[in-house]
């Protein structure tokens, strides 16, 4: 049985929209990064979908500001990206190790 994840910390709703927009960018980042693809039409069709996705990123954090949530509370969000997967995600994006002998 796999155990229950730890609940999300409480967010507002243009916090939960960046922390939404912004997986799905690095999701994207990760199916573009060269050093993970295998095929050029699935890079090609994240590569399209990516300005999509940071204009959604570029909104939710224009609303925030315009509604005066002039601070990122970074811990709470780092906790709200880590119950979503953000570290594995996040891990796509880098260069994979380098395995040796």
């Amino acid at each position: 049985m796999v155990p229950e994840p730890p609940p999300l910390p409480a967010l507002t709703r243009a916090e939960g929209e960046v922390v939404d927009a912004y997986l799905a960018v690095v999701d994207l980042l990760g199916r573009i990064n060269p050093s993970r693809s295998t095929h050029t039409y699935g890079a090609l069709r994240a590569a399209q979908a990516l300005v999509g996705r940071a204009e959604e990123l570029r909104e939710a954090l224009a609303l925030m500001h315009a509604r005066g949530e002039s601070e990122v509370h970074a811990e709470t969000l780092a906790r709200a990206l880590r119950v979503l997967d953000g570290e594995r995600r996040a891990g796509r994006v880098t260069l994979p190790r380098v395995r040796r002998s």
